[in-house]
């Protein structure tokens, strides 16, 4: 079953700092590990766009090589 509840910032402000002591730790490291593990998707992701591309002359040469083991398996 799944319950959900539209609540305004400012009521969501109340509810945290009505929290106990230890539960509001709580919730501030479960906060800070789902920024870390967002920020290492980010990264991830920029390191793949930003990774190296193979120009045309390098894709045909891996095709060429590719047709020619191809033709040396075959014989």
């Amino acid at each position: 079953m799944q319950l959900q509840v539209d609540i305004e910032f400012d009521q969501l402000v109340k509810i945290v700092k009505g929290l106990p002591e230890g539960k509001l730790r709580r919730l501030k490291a479960e906060i800070e590990n789902e920024a870390k593990t967002a920020k290492a998707k980010n990264n991830l992701r920029a390191l793949l766009l930003n990774g190296p591309v193979a120009t045309r002359k390098q894709l045909d040469t891996i095709e060429n090589n590719r047709k020619a083991i191809n033709q040396w398996r075959t014989k």
